[in-house]
């Protein structure tokens, strides 16, 4: 029996991979082993990941990809089985957020892009990926959603339905698939210091309140991220699927006691 999480000769795609969750994601599944596609919509950005792997000894390639076209993540499909025959491990993390405002004033075209690039997106990759997958008897899908799935929000609420939906989607795509030994699960993280995300934690004010309301007390870094994805694509979380991983700092149990003088 080798380790629980040696990913040796699996190979996955890793929706935007190039910076941030992605990024971290995709060093990490390469470091256990894993044959890694980096992609994301400009090419040269995937290839700084592809050379910072490498230059760890590890394995990848770029195929930069617009999410929200069909015939794109066809080709993306397409370029990872030429080069490495299969795909065993599909990581969704790949989202957009135009609007940051109330539900109430949002543009259909804003509410258009959010749904179908976070949510349809994963499901067009899914039914390119996972019938292969049940071919072999087995797979992993990791969908990357977000807290926001869970709660209420004043000016991410869109964001936020589009996230509730890809957890949605995991438990679909899990109960439809498991009996042929594809797992399909999410991962919700908090806030994190990401690109993505800097207006959130780049605002003093949200920032200072989103630490003081987390019983880390601080926001969560990419790479904190990466682990719980290496878990869901190895052997060690065979048995699990259709599920959420929170990994929020403590923020959706409640805020943390914190002495008055404090």
């Amino acid at each position: 029996m080798g380790s629980l999480f040696d990913l040796t000769g699996r190979v996955a795609i890793v929706t935007g991979g190039s910076r941030g969750i992605g990024r971290a994601i995709c060093e990490r599944l390469a470091e256990h082993g894993a044959k890694v596609v980096v992609s994301s919509r400009k090419k040269e950005a995937c290839e700084e990941v592809v050379a910072a792997i490498a230059a760890r000894g590890g394995t990848a390639m770029a195929v930069p990809c617009n999410i929200s076209r069909k015939e794109e993540l066809r080709a993306l499909v397409e370029a990872t089985r030429a080069a490495w025959g299969r795909v065993d491990i599909l990581v969704c993390n790949a989202a957009v957020n135009p609007y940051f405002g109330p539900s109430q004033e949002i543009p259909d075209e804003a509410y258009d892009r959010i749904m179908n690039a976070n949510v349809r997106s994963n499901l067009w990759l899914c039914q390119m990926v996972i019938p292969e997958m049940a071919g072999r008897g087995e797979g992993s899908v990791i969908i990357v959603s977000s807290i926001g799935g869970f709660r209420g929000s004043p000016r991410l609420g869109i964001y936020g339905v589009s996230k509730a939906a890809d957890m949605q989607l995991a438990r679909a795509l899990a109960v439809e698939w498991g009996p042929r030994g594809v797992r399909v699960n999410a991962i919700a993280p908090g806030l994190v210091r990401t690109d993505f995300a800097r207006a959130l934690w780049e605002d003093p004010a949200n920032l200072k309140k989103r630490t003081r309301d987390t019983p880390l007390l601080r926001i969560g870094e990419p790479d904190e991220i990466a682990g719980a994805a290496v878990f869901l694509a190895a052997r060690a979380s065979s048995f699990m699927t259709g599920q959420t991983i929170v990994v929020d700092g403590g923020v959706l149990a409640g805020p943390p006691l914190v002495p008055d003088d404090e």
